[in-house]
């Protein structure tokens, strides 16, 4: 089964065709990076008037890409939730158009799982005439899974493709927000992620000593926040120098600090889970999944086996969406034409306490 997947939810525009819900055989996307770092942050109204622009050009490369004509796809699928409403609606309306134009099946997708499925794909070679990597074995369920995706962190048990049980998650900002914000204060660059991750290999991780959060009311052993930390980084930056540092606030130190302690409270509710629940498995996914030191930390654990997407899978993109699809299809789900789109997943988000 052939499927064409359409990634909408924020400021990339992706499409993507994947055969039997494993194996990409073409994967496009579109970035709107240099229409939003003027404002270093997504602007919602740009990004749904590039995908109006984007949307039949991304599609139409997929398809030419992977080989194929219109004629020749199984079926649909689209971004649903959770995401910016107007940009979801785009890849949500091209995508439910294209599958009733040609009689196809249609599933509209959850964001944040197709992220989780996002490892089990296999890419195609890179290099002419050479074999893609055979793709590791894929993770029996249960699991843990790390969402940290844009407005999302989230730590859950995965029972199945379909089937999570939210542990932990925000009670205020996501990780992937911080680091923008942060980036965005000190004037380092868009998107804050991945700029902040690339300082931070130039700076020292101890010159500052931010704090991590205490959430000591109600049930919230597995949830993060990160509305302190960027106070604390922001606004009370001497404050938490550490003894014997350099005087100078040098932005490289800033970033590596503040990498830091933004990773390492997601390790502290992550690990909490794996001990609780006994699960050895953790699969990531998601923007921040292909951040350099969170990659690095896990790997130290030598007693917990740590999966990621490759990292052209880690952001949004379409295979994701296409791979996942297949699986619904297969199972024989389909998606009413008249779904629509939607900004927020409950229980993506916890009040505290």
């Amino acid at each position: 089964m052939i499927i064409l997947g359409i990634e909408s939810s924020c400021d990339e525009c992706a499409a993507a065709v994947v055969e039997s819900g494993s194996r990409v055989l073409s994967n496009v996307v579109a970035t709107q990076i240099p229409f939003h770092a003027a404002y270093n942050g997504v602007v919602p109204e740009i990004a749904s008037r590039k995908h109006t622009e984007w949307i039949s050009i991304v599609v139409q490369e997929s398809l030419d890409k992977a080989g194929l004509k219109p004629a020749d796809i199984d079926g649909v699928a689209a971004s649903a939730h959770p995401g910016l409403l107007g940009s979801l609606l785009v890849g949500l309306s091209f995508a439910k158009a294209f599958a009733w134009s040609r009689r196809l099946p249609f599933i509209a997708v959850d964001h944040m799982l197709a992220h989780l499925y996002a490892s089990r794909l296999t890419l195609p070679e890179t290099v002419p005439g050479t074999a893609p990597e055979p793709p590791a074995v894929p993770p029996a369920y249960p699991f843990l899974g790390l969402l940290v995706s844009g407005g999302h962190s989230i730590i859950c048990r995965v029972d199945d493709f379909d089937r999570v049980e939210v542990l932990g998650t925000t009670i205020d900002d996501a990780v992937g927000e911080a680091f923008d914000k942060v980036a965005k204060y000190y004037g380092f660059g868009y998107p804050g992620g991945a700029v902040i991750d690339k300082m931070a290999r130039n700076g020292n991780a101890s010159a500052f000593n931010f704090p991590l959060p205490n959430l000591h009311k109600g049930e919230h052993r597995y949830d993060v926040s990160y509305s302190g930390l960027k106070t604390a980084v922001i606004n009370q930056l001497d404050q938490f120098r550490a003894p014997g540092a350099n005087a100078d606030k040098r932005p490289e130190d800033i970033a590596a600090s503040f990498q830091k302690a933004a990773v390492e409270t997601l390790l502290r509710g992550l690990f909490r889970a794996a001990e609780d629940t006994g699960l050895k498995t953790i699969v990531a996914g998601g923007g921040v999944a292909a951040n350099s030191l969170l990659r690095s930390r896990l790997a130290e654990r030598g007693d917990l086996r740590c999966i990621f997407p490759p990292m052209e899978l880690c952001g949004d993109n379409g295979a994701m969406v296409a791979g996942i699809a297949g699986v619904y299809l297969a199972r024989g789900d389909r998606s009413p034409l008249s779904v629509t789109a939607s900004a927020r997943v409950s229980g993506f988000r916890r009040k505290y306490p």
